[in-house]
């Protein structure tokens, strides 16, 4: 049987497929076959109907066929797919599971904002050895953001394990079509996003002791657009991109820079993925109001997430 292994994750506003084999050595965790993301906005319209749109679906449908594909073609003998926030919340998340189910073969599990949050750290502590303990994680989706604390473990082969974690119903795209609708966004629109943001991060506070951390460290594309931004890259770098310390201040001005900017400005930028032109600014003030609750000075960014953390669960 092939030890390798496929996961899938499918968010609110992407999906994504990683294909893994274990390391030569066995610290070394997994090593990647294959990465692919699209952008198909399954969580559309979601926190305004309460249901997945039809096209919504069918887009996510065209995706899934193209993963089982290559997923056949790398031979990987075990799959798990994880759908997130804006599955979670919809009335008709059993015509979801159901159309993935024909389209994968397998299905989805339709998980808590508990469970995310610890496979998410799971994913993105892996991707940096040696990190601060202990660490907070946050992972900021189209629909929720997970904040994490935990003990990323060691060298010497401790596990990974989360202390606390709480799951908040405010991302790039839940932000966006709440609040952020002109283009650029106004000043009453930006205040109100941040009143939102405000109360979701005083009740976060209640699970998860914001400012006990070591370390910040921000997972998922927000972020790492964001660090893209802040090295001024020519072109989105991944290797680049993971581990790069970026201080609030950068966060802050690139936050203001990108609500000042209109959308055809945005999608004018190197680094910009086409499906993250419009979400952009919602989540740039999610992760600055992190840090701001958090009192952190600067935000580590990992491109090891939620996506490895599946992948891992499956060795």
């Amino acid at each position: 049987m092939s030890a390798r292994v496929a996961a899938v994750d499918c968010g609110t506003n992407s999906i994504r497929l990683l294909i893994a084999e274990p390391a030569a050595e066995p610290a070394a965790g997994l090593l990647d076959v294959c990465r692919q993301m699209r952008v198909v906005r399954l969580g559309e319209g979601v926190d305004r109907t309460g249901r997945l749109s039809d096209q919504a679906i069918e887009r996510t449908r065209l995706a899934l066929l193209d993963y089982a594909a290559l997923i056949s073609e790398a031979g990987a003998s075990r799959v798990r797919m994880v759908a997130t926030s804006a599955s979670r919340d919809a009335s008709n998340a059993g015509q979801f599971r159901d159309m993935v189910e024909r389209a994968l073969g397998v299905q989805p599990e339709v998980i808590s904002g508990l469970a995310e949050a610890e496979l998410s750290f799971m994913g993105a502590v892996a991707g940096l050895p040696g990190a601060p303990d202990p660490l907070l994680v946050a992972d900021i989706g189209g629909g929720s953001t997970e904040l994490v604390l935990g003990s990323p473990g060691s060298a010497t082969g401790s596990a990974s394990k989360v202390i606390a974690a709480h799951s908040m119903d405010v991302g790039c795209v839940r932000m966006t079509e709440r609040h952020l609708h002109a283009d650029p966004p106004t000043q009453a629109e930006v205040t109100a996003t941040l009143a939102d943001l405000a109360g979701a991060l005083t009740a976060a506070q209640r699970d998860v002791p914001l400012t006990s951390a070591a370390a910040f460290v921000g997972v998922a594309g927000t972020v790492t657009t964001i660090a893209a931004l802040a090295l001024d890259l020519a072109a989105y770098d991944p290797l680049a991109i993971h581990g790069a310390v970026i201080s609030y201040q950068q966060v802050a001005e690139l936050t203001e820079r990108l609500l000042a900017m209109t959308r055809q400005q945005r999608a004018a930028l190197a680094v910009m993925h086409p499906g993250r032109v419009d979400v952009i600014g919602g989540g740039a003030l999610v992760l600055r109001t992190v840090m701001e609750f958090a009192h952190a000075d600067q935000v580590i960014a990992s491109e090891h997430d939620i996506l490895d953390g599946i992948a891992l669960s499956l060795r």
